[in-house]
């Protein structure tokens, strides 16, 4: 939805190139969006800006905003999409696999929404989307680096939410579940269909189904809902 003078609003989307990022940053772009997307390999959508950035390094982060910035403008959406994995047990996960993931998925995200939070104060509109994962709260085995990770922009969300409230400034958890992206492409049969009985949906979720629930969150007509973490999982968490 845009403003009331028609300009498009500034959104930035971390993680554009593929998956989830990518759906995003195209559904907000086809939405009327100036968009923005970082991206470390390949490229981002149609219609959207694409910034070649580490979201872990200082400057390329800085260099990602201003590009936006004077492209489109102080940057009004904020849609923290890039994570990564390094899987591994507990006994055996390294320093690094931690560290790594920490960074990306946490560290990263307070950054971004500290850069953000400026322009949107002084503006007193913003809009932030943190995308987490059904992990988050169900936990996983083998993942205590990234469940960690992944809830802590719950306890973010919920701190920005208390901090910025008042200044017209909303931010949220969007949790997906098992989504078909390359990384479930790569799976076998069996192993999706492990996944779907134990989905209340019965299947897979599509990209589209989370770029749809972050569009919701950013528009104009969420303005009363923040601190919020919204499943888009099939029934699989159950809200937990």
């Amino acid at each position: 939805m845009l403003p009331v003078t028609g300009t498009p609003r500034s959104a930035l989307v971390t993680g554009a190139s593929k998956g989830i990022g990518r759906s995003i940053a195209s559904r907000l772009a086809a939405s009327g969006y100036a968009v923005t997307g970082t991206y470390r390999s390949g490229g981002v959508p149609d219609g959207v800006l694409g910034v070649n950035a580490d979201i872990t390094d200082a400057e390329q982060l800085e260099a990602a905003f201003v590009a936006a910035e004077q492209a489109h403008g102080p940057v009004e959406v904020l849609v923290c999409n890039a994570g990564i994995t390094a899987d591994g047990l507990l006994m055996r996960m390294s320093d690094d696999a931690w560290d790594s993931v920490i960074a990306t998925n946490l560290t990263a995200s307070f950054k971004l929404a500290r850069r953000a939070s400026r322009a949107m104060v002084k503006g007193r509109y913003g809009r932030i989307v943190f995308v987490s994962s059904v992990v988050a709260l169900l936990g996983s085995a083998g993942q205590v680096n990234y469940a960690a990770s992944k809830a802590g922009l719950v306890g973010l969300a919920r701190s920005l939410t208390r901090e910025l409230g008042g200044r017209g400034i909303t931010a949220n958890v969007v949790a997906p579940g098992f989504i078909e992206t390359d990384m479930t492409a790569a799976l076998d049969r069996a192993t999706i269909e492990s996944y779907e009985k134990r989905i209340p949906a019965a299947r897979l979720g599509s990209t589209d189904d989370v770029a749809s629930a972050v569009e919701f969150l950013v528009s104009d007509g969420a303005g009363y809902i923040s601190g919020a973490v919204l499943p888009v999982d099939g029934g699989l968490g159950m809200g937990h």
